[in-house]
């Protein structure tokens, strides 16, 4: 390598850099997606089922956040979405 590289050389220093990094990104959606798989349990509702729901995202109650309630309702599952 040179200080002052080339077009040429460039060009290889460059792809070089690129292909690594793709590499590296590979790697580690795929060391993510197995640590992801290891931990997470699909949720296994049925139709029927009373479920609460979390207020944890909830942005228009009123109050302070210690006093609001955790969770709402006692809902029922009426139709099933998605998987």
């Amino acid at each position: 390598m040179t200080i002052h590289p080339t077009a040429k050389d460039f060009h290889h220093m460059w792809k070089r850099a690129c292909d690594t990094a793709g590499r590296c990104i590979d790697e580690e959606k795929e060391y993510n997606k197995q640590r992801w798989d290891k931990s997470h349990m699909e949720p296994d509702f049925k139709e029927g089922e009373q479920v609460s729901v979390s207020t944890l995202n909830f942005n228009n109650l009123k109050g302070p956040m210690k006093m609001r309630d955790s969770f709402v309702g006692h809902f029922t599952i009426i139709k099933l979405r998605g998987k």
